[in-house]
C-alpha cells in the first residue's frame, strides 16, 4: 500500500540539537566567567536561558534571530539581578555566538540517504515538513541534496504546529489513513500528527531540548510507533501494514 510520509528535518534526518547543546555549553561558561563573582552558577545560567528560549519560541515561532537574542536576554537578566554593569561589546559577542550555529556544516543522521531510498524504492511519496527561517532550512535542504526524495514536496514553516499540518494536509489531499509524521519532537511532531489524524512515528532522540519534551496526551487513530534510529522507519512500516493487512483479512 503506497504511504505518504512526511519527515522532520532537524534531529530527524541531520543532527541540529547537539550544536546548540555546544553554542549554549559555550554560553553558559562565559556568562559564568561574567557573573561568577556576583555568585551566579553555570546552572542557573542554562536554566534561564532555557525558560526564556522556550516562552520565546511558543510566540515568535522557529525565528533564526530569537536564538542568539535569549542569550542576550539572558545576559541582560543577570546583569540586572547582580548590577554589573551592561556592555554593548559583551552583547555584540554574545549575538555571534548564536548565530555561529547557523553557519555550522550539515551532518545526516547515518543511514539517511539508505533509509530514504528504501521508502522511495517500496513506492511511497516523501515528504519534507520543517520548521524555522527558509533560508536557513534550504540551505541544509540543499547541502544534503534532499529534493532528490523530495522534489517540490517540501514545505518550510515558522510556526511548526497543528494548524500548519492541517493546513498541509487540507490542500495537499492527503490519504490520512496512509500518512504518516516521521520527527522527534512530541510538540511538533506527533502530537499535531495524532491530531490530525495520521499515523506517527516518534524517533526519540537522546539530549533532546527541553522544549520538545511534553506528554503524548492525544489518541492515535491508527498507528503510534516509537523508534531510536532512522533506519528502523522502513521495516517498522513495513511491519506495521503487513499486520493491518492480516487483520483487515482474518
Amino acid at each position: 500500500m503506497k504511504q505518504q510520509i512526511l519527515f522532520d528535518l532537524d534531529d530527524t534526518l541531520v543532527y541540529c540539537n547537539k550544536y546548540f547543546h555546544d553554542t549554549l555549553d559555550r554560553f553558559a561558561d562565559r556568562l559564568a566567567e561574567w557573573f561568577g563573582p556576583a555568585g551566579v552558577r553555570k546552572e542557573e545560567i542554562a536554566a534561564k536561558q532555557t525558560e526564556i528560549d522556550i516562552a520565546g519560541v511558543q510566540v515568535l515561532g522557529f525565528k533564526s534571530e530569537h536564538f542568539p537574542q535569549s542569550m542576550i536576554d539572558t545576559y541582560r537578566y543577570f546583569q540586572r539581578v547582580t548590577g554589573r554593569a551592561r556592555s554593548a561589546l559583551e552583547e555584540d559577542q554574545l549575538w555571534k555566538l548564536g548565530n555561529s550555529v547557523y553557519a555550522l556544516e550539515i551532518e545526516p543522521y547515518p543511514m539517511m540517504d539508505e533509509t530514504l531510498e528504501s521508502l522511495s524504492a517500496s513506492g511511497h511519496e516523501l515528504h519534507l515538513y520543517t520548521g524555522g527561517d527558509s533560508e536557513i532550512q534550504l540551505r541544509k535542504i540543499e547541502s544534503m541534496r534532499l529534493e532528490r526524495y523530495f522534489k517540490d514536496r517540501i514545505y518550510i514553516r515558522q510556526h511548526k504546529n497543528t494548524d500548519a499540518l492541517e493546513q498541509i494536509l487540507s490542500s495537499g489531499g492527503f490519504d490520512r489513513g496512509n500518512t504518516w509524521m516521521i520527527g522527534n519532537s512530541v510538540r511538533t511532531d506527533v502530537l499535531p500528527a495524532l491530531h490530525c489524524g495520521i499515523n506517527a512515528v516518534y524517533l526519540k532522540q537522546e539530549a533532546e531540548w527541553a522544549y520538545n519534551v511534553i506528554p503524548i496526551d492525544a489518541m492515535p487513530r491508527g498507528a503510534l510507533l516509537t523508534l531510536s534510529e532512522l533506519p528502523q522507519v522502513p521495516p517498522a512500516i513495513r511491519q506495521y501494514l503487513d499486520d493491518l493487512l492480516m487483520r483487515e483479512s482474518g
